[in-house]
């Protein structure tokens, strides 16, 4: 057996081995789907589709390094993603594979380490629920970037949505569920970091409670967790969250809906109660589009509050593993409750699939996961429209304080 001592030396060199290798993959991979950037109201351009909403998707989600049989739906991303183009969806955004320091924002560096680098214990391997193996690693990094892409594009274009991902179960220093990495976490350190949201609230919806959200946002002001879920499921180990609603088994669509409609609203004014800055509802500036993304901010030109929606569908009565009962309609419903509900006041939105299983028929996963989809269509109209506004409102600050410097914009051309 190794000693620990030569393990932690040849940790960085295996985690910088892996690295270049998984450089010179993504290089190498073609990219079926667009880099374009286009403004908010080129919603106008796809309204014939469902899906005008910009959508993330990397072709590394159809890999499946896991054996058959396994009971985690590892196809159903890309089976998501066949689906949703096959319906005319045109806004489809690849991203770039998760750094290390993207995941160092919420993650403890000899977790990450050691998962990169495939010298985690098998301990914990087993409780992550899935072998480990380079093809992991790399759908891994794949999965954690179309998150933080789509939360870019959320704090730009209003709203965007992923064909993957709600990795809530990983906590800081270890990973559980099938969760490697929690994608919407980062996502969020990651867009605060970058200046692009001051402050984030999470929806989670997923059978099981979000343990892992919580647990690495249980110290930090500047984010709420919101969970709704089965009380009665074996798994997770409750981890208590800023507000938890724990339904029992069997709940099925009227009484779930009612218990959402009413937390919700009360779970966003505290929220919005904690005040500090961006603590209003909506209605913020953002940055004002670049040629490649990374134009510089005003210091108050963030959005306020950036909105970050797991919408598993493992609620549904025919799910494998959840114990709630709600039907298709419930469903779509309730995707449509929270689309409208950050819609109404201005907050950008970045959605992720979250969980759902059904071993027997990946296609009617991928059928439940399309109700979020179709809501995101249907709103995406009302969340490009802040998002214009909120980008002219920060020019015209730009404007004002230009003119009080003196420069361009004070002088006048006579007509």
């Amino acid at each position: 057996m190794m000693s620990r001592c030569a393990a932690s030396t040849l940790l960085p060199q295996r985690v910088a081995a892996w690295r270049a290798r998984l450089q010179a993959a993504s290089a190498a991979a073609p990219s079926p789907v667009h880099r374009r950037r286009p403004s908010a109201t080129a919603a106008s351009s796809t309204a014939a589709s469902p899906f005008p909403h910009p959508i993330t998707f990397h072709p590394d989600f159809a890999i499946n390094p896991i054996p058959d049989g396994h009971r985690f739906p590892m196809p159903k991303d890309a089976l998501l993603h066949a689906r949703l183009r096959a319906a005319g969806a045109e806004r489809v955004f690849r991203p770039a594979a998760a750094e290390r320091g993207d995941l160092l924002l919420c993650h403890a560096p000899a977790y990450v380490d050691g998962f990169l680098a495939g010298a985690l214990p098998p301990k914990e391997m087993r409780r992550i629920g899935l072998p480990w193996s380079p093809e992991l690693v790399r759908r891994t990094l794949a999965g954690v970037g179309s998150a933080v892409l789509a939360a870019r594009l959320a704090t730009q274009l209003g709203l965007a949505v992923t064909t993957n991902g709600g990795t809530h179960h990983a906590h800081p220093s270890h990973g559980s569920g099938f969760c490697v990495f929690n994608d919407l976490a980062v996502a969020a350190r990651r867009a605060q970091r970058d200046g692009l949201a001051r402050r984030a609230f999470f929806v989670d919806l997923d059978v099981h409670q979000g343990d892992g959200t919580a647990a690495i946002f249980r110290a930090d002001p500047s984010a709420y967790a919101f969970s709704v879920h089965c009380r009665d499921q074996a798994f997770p180990e409750p981890f208590p969250g800023d507000m938890d609603v724990a339904l029992p088994a069997g709940t099925g669509d009227g009484e779930y809906l009612a218990a959402l409609g009413e937390a919700l609203p009360r779970a966003w004014a505290e929220f919005v109660g904690r005040g500090g800055r961006g603590g209003g509802e909506g209605g913020g500036p953002t940055r004002e589009e670049g040629g490649d993304g990374r134009s510089d901010y005003d210091d108050d030109a963030a959005v306020p509050v950036l909105a970050l929606y797991n919408a598993g569908v493992d609620v549904h009565a025919d799910d494998d593993l959840g114990k709630l009962s709600l039907t298709d309609a419930g469903v779509a419903a309730r995707d449509r409750l929270v689309l409208d509900f950050f819609a109404a006041r201005g907050v950008p939105l970045c959605a992720a699939i979250g969980g759902g299983y059904n071993l027997r028929d990946h296609a009617a996963i991928v059928e439940r996961h399309v109700h979020l989809h179709l809501a995101a269509g249907e709103a995406f109209g009302r969340y490009a429209a802040a998002a214009d506004a909120r980008r002219e409102a920060a020019a015209a600050r730009r404007k004002v304080r230009r003119r009080a410097l003196g420069g361009p914009a004070a002088t006048t051309t006579a007509g």
